[in-house]
């Protein structure tokens, strides 16, 4: 081969790379909160335009970059694995607007809403220009949220609406965030920040603003929109199927996954029950083995800051054992920070960093009003999930990957089965490695999968109004059709959930609907990538590799990482 001949396949574009980079350039000023999430600062002083007009925007750069990316051809699998996963995750994503889907969704977690509230919660808060950036953001509010009701109310005239029930649970949580006994999230952020003089009032007349701006966006949910919202909360099997496929990035038959979903619980309770014995003693049940450990001191912590404390502890021990045995951690991820959220839903979530890591991942916890006291052994499995190997690592190392991953890959190709199923996979895995032979940090994680299980049950049951098998394992209303009320029964009697963190669940799920079943479903898909990888490897099998080779992937829809997968 000639010089010349070498240095031109050296220098090669790699045409995919600059599609999808592309597209992060173009979607950053389109989507200024979604930019503040990914780290890119240079748009932290504005909202998105959540007017049709700004949707629209969005849904046309996806078709634009769909049409270039299907006209140009990878130059290698690294590339090959890019493309199925870019054109799986946009091309869901214009279905889901395509449907209306996008454009009207108002529920109790994920709304345009929520988004432009949270922000604020990763906006960095030190210097004069910090406090301006976050004053310019809550002057925007009553803007945005105008915009954001032109929205609805435009989808509404073409019959795309969420369910009445949602918008009043919704206008609930603005109550709650604007109340000065409740949350006052804005004003509570304006007081802990550092400013003087001018722009001190700036930011305290913002924080006003932005507060009315809420509360009257809830008001407008409740007097106007609910009125046009559907009555029934079940989605109906048409529009589960595609919300499940775009949570799952794949496609399952939901029948059969309802009824796996029943079998899942039944042998995850057989097992706790097992559990529960070596707790309290041969024929204890598992309430028996809650009481002893609830009971037990060493496994209490008084206190929300104490108990953050108690997570970021555990967190930063698992990095350390962790790396260099079964995970090779890169540097910038042995750092996480534990958080309290500002809002007090009971909601525990993971924030990835800053794309500099400047702003390190974090997991945060939305404690409830009135919880003071908190039982380690229930949440042990949640650090794993959370922390790493869970979210943390796998989000945290796909940043730092350049080399193997474009930024759209790096930055925004996220999947719920592929994510939340991996943390789940984490929690299961941990076990394996030995950390939970504690029988109280089995029981905890067991307890948590049971309720990953019991919401595949519920959330598919209550949108296709399943019937309940006449013989399952429960004896639960056998043959009868799930309601949000039986939903709510079943989910009290299969989960140690207190009321108020039970019941904004079961609103997460009528609102969201197929997203709760992505965890444990996604789990199932994870462990079956795994089985397969085993028997095609066999005594080659490497349980480390196979970790770093599916890590390295980045996030995929469950399907295109199946494929991508077979393919290593």
């Amino acid at each position: 081969m000639s010089a010349q001949v070498a240095s031109r396949k050296v220098g090669r574009v790699r045409r995919i790379d600059d599609i999808a980079n592309a597209y992060v350039a173009e979607w950053a000023p389109l989507t200024p909160t979604g930019a503040t999430y990914l780290g890119i600062r240079q748009f932290d002083d504005q909202l998105d335009d959540l007017s049709p007009d700004g949707f629209a925007a969005q849904a046309e750069l996806a078709r634009r970059t769909l049409a270039a990316l299907g006209t140009t051809e990878p130059v290698d699998e690294r590339e090959r694995v890019a493309k199925e996963g870019m054109q799986e995750r946009l091309g869901q994503e214009l279905e889901r607007y395509d449907a209306g889907e996008s454009t009207s969704e108002i529920n109790v977690i994920a709304s345009a809403l929520h988004g432009i509230r949270q922000v604020f919660d990763l906006m960095p808060t030190e210097g004069e220009q910090a406090v301006s950036n976050i004053a310019a953001r809550l002057e925007a509010f009553p803007r945005a949220l105008a915009e954001y009701r032109s929205t609805l109310l435009h989808e509404a005239g073409k019959g795309h609406v969420s369910p009445r029930q949602q918008m009043i649970e919704v206008a609930n949580q603005c109550d709650i965030w604007t109340s000065p006994d409740g949350d006052d999230v804005y004003r509570s952020l304006a007081r802990e920040l550092d400013a003087g003089g001018a722009l001190r009032e700036r930011l305290d007349r913002a924080a006003q603003a932005a507060t009315a701006a809420t509360a009257e966006f809830g008001q407008f949910l409740r007097t106007e929109l609910a009125a046009l919202g559907r009555d029934k909360q079940a989605a109906g099997r048409d529009r589960y199927v595609l919300a499940s496929q775009f949570f799952l990035g794949a496609k399952v038959d939901l029948d059969e996954t309802y009824a796996w979903g029943i079998d899942e619980l039944h042998r995850l309770e057989t097992e706790m029950r097992a559990v529960a014995a070596d707790i309290a003693g041969p024929g204890a049940s598992v309430d028996d083995a809650v009481t002893v450990l609830d009971a037990d001191p060493a496994r209490r912590i008084e206190g929300k800051e104490a108990f953050r404390d108690w997570m970021q502890n555990l967190a930063d021990k698992v990095i350390a054992d962790l790396h260099g045995t079964h995970f090779d951690i890169p540097e910038q991820v042995r750092r996480i920070e534990c958080m309290l959220a500002p809002t007090s839903d009971g909601g525990i979530y993971y924030t990835g960093p800053s794309e500099d890591f400047e702003r390190p991942g974090r997991m945060w916890w939305a404690v409830p009003h009135g919880i003071h006291d908190f039982s380690t052994w229930r949440e042990v499995t949640t650090v794993y999930h959370e922390g790493v190997p869970g979210h943390h690592l796998q989000i945290a190392q796909t940043l730092v990957r350049a080399e193997m991953l474009n930024r759209y890959q790096r930055l925004l190709l996220w999947c719920s089965g592929h994510g939340e199923g991996w943390a789940l996979y984490a929690e299961r895995l941990m076990d394996e490695l030995g950390y939970l032979d504690d029988p109280g940090d089995k029981l905890g994680m067991l307890d948590g999968q049971a309720f990953r299980a019991a919401r595949v049950i519920v959330d598919i049951g209550m949108h296709l109004e399943s019937e309940i098998p006449r013989d399952n394992p429960f004896g639960f209303h056998p043959g009868e059709r799930w309601t949000p009320e039986l939903g709510w029964e079943f989910m009290r009697a299969h989960c140690r959930v207190p009321d108020e963190n039970l019941r904004f669940e079961l609103n997460r799920y009528l609102g969201w609907p197929g997203q709760a079943p992505a965890y444990k479903v996604g789990e199932r898909i994870w462990l079956q990538a795994r089985q397969e990888a085993m028997a095609r490897k066999g005594a080659d099998f490497d349980l480390k590799a196979f970790h770093l080779a599916a890590l390295n992937l980045g996030g995929l829809g469950l399907d295109p990482l199946k494929r991508a997968l077979a393919r290593l």
